[in-house]
């Protein structure tokens, strides 16, 4: 659901004229669904702590010119300046991912995972994710570290590359991402969700 514009006003309020002081933005208003160190507890939002700083940045700035679209984000985002986009990005970036484990009764759609992420599937034309995310999912500085990520929010993401509602970010995730099965799309994102290494 959008939140309302008078709600987003008064959050957004005062934070525009300290471009480089973001503490009170991110405690007043990032924090509330990322969590206070990015590491949102809630599986409908992302975890952006440890994320790439580049890549955040660059989805704050698209959140803000409407390329990414979100019910939530491009509010949040409109009033935003570069400054304390740059600041909110050094500040997630630098923080450390958290442990999360994978349910032990989830370990063999956890294996499927593995080997569509370290292997693809010569069948169906899906290269191996790690060819781009790297060996344990950290990304690089323009693409995404997936280590960690909630599994609902990887899938809610591919499935948006799927369908055509995710066109901010390369072309390349909608050619792949298309040819994943339901399983193989479930698999990655559990398998992905349970990395913690670097």
């Amino acid at each position: 659901m959008r939140l309302p514009a008078i709600l987003i006003t008064a959050l957004m309020l005062g934070h525009s004229a300290q471009a480089e002081d973001v503490s009170a933005l991110m405690q007043d208003v990032c924090a509330h669904c990322h969590g206070d160190t990015g590491d949102a507890s809630s599986r409908t939002y992302p975890r952006l702590a440890a994320q790439n700083r580049n890549y955040i940045e660059k989805q704050l700035k698209n959140f803000r010119d409407g390329s990414r679209v979100s019910d939530i984000m491009n509010g949040m985002a409109e009033e935003l300046t570069d400054a304390q986009i740059a600041a909110l990005a050094d500040f997630y970036a630098a923080q450390p991912a958290e442990k999360h484990r994978v349910r032990t009764s989830k370990r063999a759609l956890e294996a499927v995972g593995y080997y569509i992420y370290h292997e693809g599937n010569e069948y169906t034309q899906i290269p191996p994710c790690a060819d781009c995310h790297g060996a344990f999912a950290a990304g690089d500085e323009n693409l995404p570290r997936l280590a960690g990520q909630h599994r609902h929010y990887v899938i809610e993401q591919l499935t948006a590359f799927v369908d055509g509602t995710r066109t901010n970010d390369s072309a390349i995730m909608h050619s792949i991402a298309k040819n994943l099965t339901e399983l193989e799309l479930n698999a990655v994102a559990l398998y992905v969700s349970g990395l913690v290494e670097e």
